[in-house]
């Protein structure tokens, strides 16, 4: 059985043509690119939000979609947390019940895993509180909260950091990045920011119009840069020539 989450997909989005692979275990993959490359794209394919055209994606050796035979597990049975952009917390509930929101079982059990992730990130005294009365570092962590307490076996990240103000974005880069690690749950985290990737110490794969130009690990990018993109990306002039 192989661990973790494999992917290798295509989709059509619009007039964008993607396709991407690869296998998050022990350490993220971190996808980079410009806007319109087919990030967040990317993670609704393996999500299940969309179809792809073909390929295939499995979960410690289960597929969950596999185009040559038809099969698509529906979203809400892939055991995949999914984190987006605007983090998706309804302003109308608080704290508890927005966590507890989506977890398949009893009302009780629901708040007790809720508790439960509040806890483990550090924000169960918010849990009465509502969205709109939180910071931005604590909204942050109440939707990582929420994704965590339906215990997936597997985490897909949207910018999560980038709604954040610079103050806040560093000392929740760091926690993200120390819980990352103690979690130890395939991830895939979109992001902008090469700060992200240098702290999340993962695989940076660099998407362009929708395909995959480079992959490694960020320092490797930097010794060899694909593309313009990528040598701004990393801080490298175009013009400079390959490290040894």
């Amino acid at each position: 059985m192989t661990a973790g989450l494999q992917v290798d997909l295509e989709g059509a989005i619009g007039a964008l043509s993607l396709r991407v692979a690869f296998r998050a275990a022990d350490r993220p993959i971190v996808l980079m690119g410009p806007n319109g490359a087919g990030k967040t794209s990317a993670l609704l394919l393996v999500a299940g939000g969309l179809r792809p055209s073909a390929g295939r994606v499995t979960l410690d050796g289960v597929p969950l979609f596999d185009a040559a035979s038809g099969l698509d597990v529906p979203v809400e049975r892939r055991s995949i947390g999914f984190l987006p952009q605007r983090y998706g917390l309804f302003p109308h509930l608080d704290v508890l019940e927005n966590v507890a929101y989506g977890i398949a079982a009893p009302r009780a059990e629901r708040l007790r895993r809720a508790r439960e992730s509040l806890d483990e990130l550090e924000v169960a005294g918010l849990a009465a509180r509502r969205p709109g009365e939180l910071s931005g570092g604590e909204v942050q962590r109440v939707a990582l909260a929420r994704a965590l307490a339906a215990r997936p076996r597997a985490l897909l990240l949207d910018e999560p950091l980038a709604a954040l103000d610079p103050s806040v974005r560093r000392e929740t880069r760091r926690f993200l990045a120390h819980r990352l690690r103690a979690w130890s749950l395939p991830t895939v985290v979109v992001t902008h920011d090469r700060a992200d990737a240098e702290a999340l110490d993962g695989e940076v794969l660099v998407l362009e119009a929708g395909a995959v130009v480079q992959r490694g690990p960020l320092r490797e990018l930097a010794a060899s840069p694909a593309t313009p993109f990528v040598a701004e990306l990393v801080g490298v002039s175009p013009d400079q020539p390959p490290r040894d």
